[in-house]
């Protein structure tokens, strides 16, 4: 993807989602961090089944401390690796009582050093809950910034510092969930929907597609047919 088609690819996303909004649901930071914490190696949707349950009763550090291991597992359960995703966050809880009085760190360090919270849990942290420029490189992210060309890298580290550098300052707030949503139901990982994409004029896969796609014949008047379609010469 060519620099100066970068604000009218992300134009378009904007245009299609002026608002978009994390799928989790979530009404504190905390539940933020939780949900997101479960959500690695599952769907939004499961994770959102399960906490529905989950918040009701225990939605704050103590909370999920007093249910216990056992008690947060038979919550979880429906998501995958429910019983290592519960030992993160009963330890996760432990500390943030101990070291951040119960709250969530604003600081990338101190996010990090929670167990089970990687760069891409601390990002989405930073970006939904407190505003930051942040960029968490999913699956989706990763998939769409590769196939449109927008930010091309190996790792999700390079396409994360890839996409810092080549978003316009003024889309970077938003860029993480219209990035998400769009790969997400649109530039799918199998059959992208190229024929209904608001980006595919400015997307490097929808143009090589384009391009390689056989001309169309253009259909050809019968030789000798008059215009009335009589199949002989008019006398």
């Amino acid at each position: 993807m060519k620099p100066r088609d970068i604000e009218a690819f992300f134009s378009a996303l904007q245009a299609e989602r002026p608002q978009p909004q994390s799928e989790l649901e979530y009404t504190s930071v905390f539940e933020l961090l939780v949900a997101v914490m479960l959500s690695a190696q599952a769907t939004d949707r499961s994770v959102n089944q399960a906490t529905r349950r989950l918040f009701p009763i225990a939605n704050t550090p103590q909370a999920i401390l007093a249910l216990g291991q056992e008690g947060l597992e038979a919550h979880i359960r429906t998501i995958g690796l429910y019983r290592s995703k519960a030992r993160h966050v009963i330890e996760t809880c432990r500390l943030l009582l101990q070291r951040h009085g119960g709250q969530v760190p604003r600081r990338r360090e101190d996010l990090e050093a929670l167990p089970g919270v990687g760069r891409k849990t601390a990002n989405v942290v930073l970006n939904v809950a407190f505003g930051e420029p942040t960029m968490a490189v999913d699956t989706h992210i990763f998939r769409v910034a590769n196939r449109t060309g927008l930010a091309p890298g190996r790792t999700p580290l390079q396409v994360e510092q890839g996409l810092l550098q080549r978003v316009p300052a003024r889309f970077l707030r938003d860029a993480h969930h219209w990035l998400i949503l769009h790969g997400r139901y649109t530039c799918t990982a199998r059959a992208p929907k190229c024929g209904a994409c608001p980006v595919a004029a400015w997307c490097d896969h929808a143009c090589a597609q384009a391009k390689a796609a056989p001309p169309r014949r253009r259909a050809t008047a019968r030789s000798g047919a008059s215009d009335s379609g009589s199949n002989g010469p008019s006398r």
